[in-house]
């Protein structure tokens, strides 16, 4: 079977993708990856055909970092740049899907990716790494994680589905004018319960941390677990990094991800005064940013990435943005957790981690000083936060996403050939 996976972001939304490309080809399939093209050697170094996007995900992180917590801004933010590349990367997703058997698609792909299908007459599955368009009273939708658990979560969900849905159609008519050979396929929502078949919603993140909800009675609906991508065990990390490491303690790793802040000198300043006040030594990881001080410290060792899966069980602690896969990592490595929102879905996970006891209440960017953070480690080396990482770190080591994922698209595509595709696609 040829499978194509959409997806577009940043690392955090492209790697758990490239996981899934390769637990779909160990099982027999033909897979092709497309993303924006910055991941073109990441691919390759997995061997995954790839079909390269337009665009710079790197402006979709600063656009989020900007909005914070102000959900319109975000939506207005990333709509008006979504809009302003959708003619060209569209026309590289048609392409990428021109002999496609069946559709994989992520959160921006999610209408695009299933209406491209229908018109193929194609099966499609939607792989989403956080909680989006199932309403439910037991959290809330993920850019509102202020919410509490009742009738304004569950209207918060509606919510964020009417939004996602009609901004996007409002896109697409205007988009339609202007390239109507390729925007000529008509939009259909992937989850209308009017309809006898639904698309497959399968939700890569653990259900150790966030369990499912009572009142999801959803068959279309299933938790694989998260989507590890594993580093070889022939890996090996630079000679500078492991003789930081054997030189001391295990450090506390802080890592920001891909997000690109406008105040990153000052984030760090009281990342390295928080760090030298509890007594330890860190590991900082600048990502996309790129910033380092140049004289960081005898106790310090700054480089640009390393394999989180590799990293995070040799320290202690890991302070990180709250991003879904840096969570993900964190809570696998069985280490606490020490979550600094940036915006849109990390207040959420920062919250899950906390509730789940793997770290401390979540420092709000805005609320980050030398204090807060100081605060924090102390409050992440209790025995009891200690003990409860470890725990959940063991459930989660034990859990197969990819496996799951893996059963579960195929089991769509073997219940599809059974159907006229003709008929299908009028489902």
């Amino acid at each position: 079977m040829k499978i194509t996976i959409l997806t577009y972001g940043s690392r955090g939304d492209v790697q758990p993708y490239v996981a899934l490309a390769l637990g779909l080809q160990k099982a027999g399939h033909s897979v092709r990856l497309a993303a924006p093209h910055r991941f073109d050697d990441f691919a390759g170094q997995h061997q995954i055909p790839f079909a390269p996007l337009p665009g710079d995900p790197g402006e979709m992180s600063a656009i989020f970092n900007n909005a914070g917590n102000n959900v319109w801004g975000m939506v207005k933010g990333i709509a008006d740049y979504v809009f302003s590349i959708a003619e060209p990367v569209f026309r590289a997703a048609l392409a990428a899907c021109d002999d496609a058997d069946l559709i994989v698609h992520s959160f921006l792909f999610t209408t695009g990716g299933h209406s491209l299908a229908r018109q193929r007459g194609i099966p499609d599955v939607s792989v989403q790494t956080f909680p989006i368009f199932a309403p439910t009273h037991a959290f809330p939708m993920v850019a509102l994680a202020g919410l509490r658990p009742g009738a304004m979560s569950y209207l918060s969900h509606w919510l964020g589905t009417q939004i996602f849905w009609r901004v996007g159609n409002l896109g697409y008519r205007r988009l339609r004018r202007t390239a109507p050979d390729i925007f000529g396929i008509k939009l259909v929502w992937p989850f209308d319960r009017s309809r006898s078949i639904q698309t497959p919603l399968l939700f890569a993140y653990s259900p150790t941390l966030l369990p499912w909800p009572a009142d999801w009675n959803f068959p279309h609906i299933q938790i694989t677990g998260y989507l590890f991508l594993d580093t070889p065990e022939s890996y090996q990390p630079p000679p500078e990094l492991a003789a930081f490491l054997a030189s001391g303690d295990a450090p506390v790793c802080v890592t920001f991800g891909s997000m690109v802040n406008r105040e990153a000198e000052r984030i760090d300043a009281i990342v390295r005064a928080a760090l030298a006040q509890a007594g330890q030594r860190g590991v900082i990881l600048t990502g996309w940013s790129g910033k380092r001080p140049a004289e960081p410290g005898e106790n310090l060792f700054y480089l640009e990435a390393a394999p989180h899966d590799w990293l995070f069980p040799r320290c202690k602690v890991v302070i990180h943005h709250g991003g879904a896969g840096t969570t993900a990592a964190g809570l696998r490595a069985g280490i606490p957790n020490i979550v600094v929102p940036h915006g849109v879905d990390q207040p959420f996970w920062g919250r899950r981690v906390a509730a789940a006891g793997a770290g401390p209440a979540p420092v709000d960017l805005k609320k980050l000083t030398v204090e807060s953070l100081t605060t924090a480690l102390m409050q992440a080396d209790q025995p009891a936060i200690r003990g409860q990482a470890q725990g959940i770190g063991r459930l989660i080591r034990v859990e197969d996403g990819v496996g799951e994922a893996v059963r579960l698209i195929k089991q769509r595509a073997v219940a599809f050939e059974g159907w006229d595709r003709t008929r299908a696609a009028a489902c």
